[in-house]
């Protein structure tokens, strides 16, 4: 193997892995990891990883970030948080994430997402409705539809990584 080629197949590699970390954090991994097979596939002419992988790929991704769409619609049809509850869920997962990044490094920032939201959402229904309970119900169907589209997403990064390289190393 030429050291370009080589280079070519670490580059793959790494964007494979890149795609299943980026998952984490809310980011479309799945879609870096199918980009980053089809580029592969088309360099090396459609020789190890060909059509049929590609499509299946494809489906797993689309399967994934639907799933995903779906558990979020869920929990906020279940829990019917505030347009000001989203809002702070998101400013609370930023603040979350920077606070904690500071004290674990990469898994504080996935934690610090995690927590942000959940305390975003708390304390602005908190501060809406006056009474904790709606507040913690609300906050739990934010937190609980953002772990179950992790857990979705990230297990079909890894499915997809691992079809993809069982191909090339088969």
């Amino acid at each position: 193997m030429s050291p370009l080629a080589t280079a070519g197949l670490t580059l793959f590699i790494l964007l494979l892995f890149v795609g299943i970390f980026i998952t984490v954090y809310g980011f479309p991994g799945t879609f870096v990891i199918l980009t980053d097979v089809i580029i592969y596939s088309w360099i090396t002419g459609f020789e190890e990883i060909g059509f049929a992988i590609i499509l299946m790929l494809a489906v797993i991704t689309l399967a994934a970030e639907a799933v995903d769409f779906y558990l979020g619609m869920k929990g906020a049809k279940k829990y019917t948080p505030s347009k000001t509850a989203v809002f702070a869920s998101l400013v609370g997962g930023i603040v979350g994430a920077i606070v904690m990044t500071r004290i674990l490094l990469g898994l504080g920032t996935a934690i610090g997402i995690f927590l942000g939201g959940f305390s975003g959402v708390l304390i602005a229904e908190f501060m809406e409705e006056r009474r904790l309970k709606p507040s913690f119900r609300a906050s739990y169907g934010a937190l609980s539809g953002r772990i179950a589209g992790v857990l979705t997403r990230g297990f079909s990064a890894v499915m997809m990584t691992i079809i993809a390289m069982s191909k090339i190393y088969s």
